[in-house]
C-alpha cells in the first residue's frame, strides 16, 4: 500500500487508479519527512507557533517586526507561508477522559466523568469551534527543472494532462533524492533560525505528520470519522526493496 492511498482512501482497484483523485496529485511520496513531488522537486513543511501581537507591548512589537524583517530580507529562495483553519479536534482528549472514567472505582464519580466527556464534546460540536495552524513550506527542485518559467509552465501543463508514473520517473526520483535532501536541510536550517529569532517556535513535520495532514486536508470530512492509526505498521516500499525490484527488472 503506498502512502497516497491514505490521502485518496478507497480507490484500490489498479482499473480505476488513472480516474481516481490521487493519480492528479503532484505529489509522488512522502518519505523521511519530506515530500516528493512526481518532477522530482522535493518539499519540507515547518509547523510553526503564532503570536498575539496586540498583548505586546510597544518595544516587543518592534523588536518582532524589526526581526522578522531581517529574516524576510535574508531569504534568497522563496517560501509559501500557508494558514489552515478546521474545526477543534478534541477527540484523544475526549478519550483520555472516558478511559479515567473507567478507572474510577466510586460509581457516581465515574457517571459524573463520562457525562463530562460528553458536554464538552457536544460543546465543541455545537459552538463549531475552530483552531488556526501555520506552516511554512520550504521548496528545491532539481538542476533539470530549473528552465525558463514558461517551459516550466508548458511542461507542467502536459504533465498534468498526463499524470501517470513512469518508473523511469521514480528511479530518477530516487537517484537524486538524497543530494536534495542535503540542500533542503540547510534550507530549513535558515528558515527554522529565522523565525526562531522572531519568537515563534517551529518544528519540521515528520512522514507521519505529513500524511495526516494531506490527509485531513483532501478528506475533511470523513478524517473526522476514520482516524489515521499505527502508520508506523503501515506497509510501504523502502529503498532496500526498491533496490531489489530494480535489479530484477535489469536482469529481466
Amino acid at each position: 500500500m503506498g502512502l497516497l492511498d491514505f490521502i485518496s482512501p478507497g480507490k484500490k482497484n489498479r482499473d480505476n487508479q488513472m480516474n481516481s483523485t490521487q493519480t492528479h496529485l503532484r505529489i509522488a511520496e512522502i518519505r523521511e519527512g519530506v515530500v516528493v513531488l512526481k518532477n522530482g522537486g522535493v518539499r519540507a513543511v515547518l509547523k510553526t507557533s503564532s503570536i498575539n501581537f496586540n498583548l505586546k507591548s510597544e518595544e516587543e512589537q518592534n523588536s518582532i517586526v524589526y526581526a522578522y524583517q531581517n529574516f524576510l530580507n535574508s531569504l534568497e529562495f522563496p517560501i509559501q507561508i500557508l494558514i489552515r483553519s478546521k474545526k477543534l479536534d478534541i477527540d484523544n482528549y475526549i478519550d483520555g477522559i472516558k478511559k479515567l472514567g473507567e478507572k474510577q472505582q466510586n460509581k457516581l464519580l465515574q457517571e459524573q466523568t463520562f457525562e463530562y466527556a460528553q458536554y464538552i464534546k457536544r460543546l465543541v460540536e455545537y459552538a463549531d469551534i475552530m483552531e488556526k495552524e501555520f506552516y511554512v513550506v520550504i521548496p528545491l527542485d532539481p538542476g533539470r527543472n530549473q528552465t525558463g518559467e514558461s517551459t516550466k509552465k508548458f511542461f507542467s501543463f502536459f504533465q498534468r494532462l498526463a499524470p501517470k508514473d513512469s518508473y523511469a520517473d521514480i528511479k530518477q526520483r530516487r537517484s537524486e533524492f538524497n543530494n536534495l535532501k542535503k540542500d533542503l536541510l540547510q534550507r530549513i536550517n535558515v528558515i527554522q533560525s529565522g523565525l526562531e529569532n522572531c519568537g515563534l517556535k517551529v518544528e519540521q513535520m515528520d512522514t507521519t505528520g505529513l500524511i495526516e495532514l494531506f490527509y485531513e486536508s483532501y478528506n475533511p470530512m470523513t478524517s473526522r470519522t476514520q482516524k489515521l492509526r499505527d502508520l508506523a505498521n503501515t506497509s510501504v516500499t523502502t529503498d532496500e526493496e526498491f533496490t531489489k525490484q530494480d535489479t530484477a527488472n535489469k536482469e529481466a
